[in-house]
């Protein structure tokens, strides 16, 4: 006798089975414990500044140090990074876990900003920015855009235009970041 036997055997008896079993899973689903996903009460800042056309070196030397140093007097810092790219900035900040005081630091970083602007060369176009961050935040869109008849701070100002135009047009808000880079083989339109 094979083990499938009884269950060809009894049809009735394997349907209540079947259904008592996928009964029992039911119940016993609602009743796993799951731990919740991880809240982010203490989102830390990010600061952005632009410098369209910049190197890398340029930018973290005329731009990210100046905002560091102003940054870094802030009291509770516990941890900052930056990253230079090709004509921006970005530099983060941690503070110590008090979720009492996340509005006064937000002023605390605007305050710094606005010191560091003298700072700061002369041709940076706007005042850098800054907002609360989502570590967990990952890109949805990375759109690259190469030219060889335009320079990297043209075609960085093209872009930004036309992504200005497309957002307007959308009722939804979203973070975005600007990389422009000169190539020779693309040509834009």
């Amino acid at each position: 006798m094979e083990p499938s036997t009884p269950f060809t055997a009894g049809r009735f008896a394997t349907t209540l089975l079947t259904f008592g079993l996928a009964a029992a899973g039911a119940v016993a689903f609602f009743k796993l414990p799951v731990s919740p996903l991880l809240r982010w009460i203490f989102r830390p800042f990010s600061v952005q500044a632009t410098l369209p056309g910049a190197s890398p070196q340029d930018v973290a030397t005329t731009v990210a140090s100046p905002l560091e140093r102003h940054l870094g007097q802030i009291a509770d810092v516990t941890e900052m990074t930056s990253q230079s790219a090709v004509g921006s900035t970005r530099i983060t900040l941690q503070f110590r876990t008090e979720p009492r005081h996340q509005r006064r630091r937000g002023a605390n970083v605007q305050a710094a900003i606005n010191a560091a602007r003298a700072d700061l060369p002369t041709s940076l176009r706007s005042n850098p920015t800054y907002r609360k961050v989502n570590p967990a935040d990952a890109p949805i869109l990375i759109l690259t855009l190469t030219s060889d008849t335009m320079t990297a701070a043209d075609l960085y100002d093209a872009a930004r235009r036309c992504w200005r135009r497309s957002c307007r047009r959308s009722r939804a808000s979203a973070r975005s970041s600007w990389v422009a880079v000169r190539c020779r083989r693309c040509a834009s339109t």
